[in-house]
């Protein structure tokens, strides 16, 4: 189960490049139910997401380059591109910040997510003060909208 919280950011937080981040390229097959490719870094997964905003299931299959490579020339739509900045949540011990920063067709879209073991905990969450509007329950942010399929 995925559950998660997404939030436009207008301007990266200081520091942010002191990070660890992931390069991140995904495209999509389907979108209902969203089957999706990724490569991230070195790894590569074909995901499954059922329909939802907050919670939904997940599955993460490994691919090897060569599956991924064939699967993403399939992709319909746009082939989303960003770096993924791992932003620890202060104050909060097992929370992380995932900070998307967009690139190609996408750049200056800036998203943060962070993920929770429950939906109390998720409900619960108090946005550092550099966060922006909440967008999780409009789903105009969802990768798989900005694919265009």
């Amino acid at each position: 189960m995925e559950i998660e919280r997404k939030f436009l950011i207008k301007e990266l937080p200081e520091g942010y490049l002191n990070y660890p981040f992931r390069q991140i390229e995904q495209g999509y097959l389907c979108t209902e139910p969203v089957v999706r490719v990724r490569r991230e870094d070195s790894e590569y997964y074909l995901t499954y997401k059922s329909f939802g905003l907050l919670a939904r299931e997940e599955y993460n299959l490994p691919l090897t380059r060569d599956s991924y490579d064939h699967l993403i020339a399939k992709a319909d739509g746009n082939v989303l591109t960003k770096k993924r900045y791992l932003i620890p949540v202060e104050g909060d011990e097992g929370l992380t910040i995932e900070l998307d920063v967009f690139e190609g067709k996408f750049q200056g879209l800036i998203l943060a997510e962070v993920e929770f073991e429950s939906v109390k905990e998720a409900n619960e969450f108090v946005p550092p003060a550099w966060f922006g509007e909440d967008v999780t329950m409009s789903g105009e942010y969802q990768n798989s909208r900005l694919s265009g399929l």
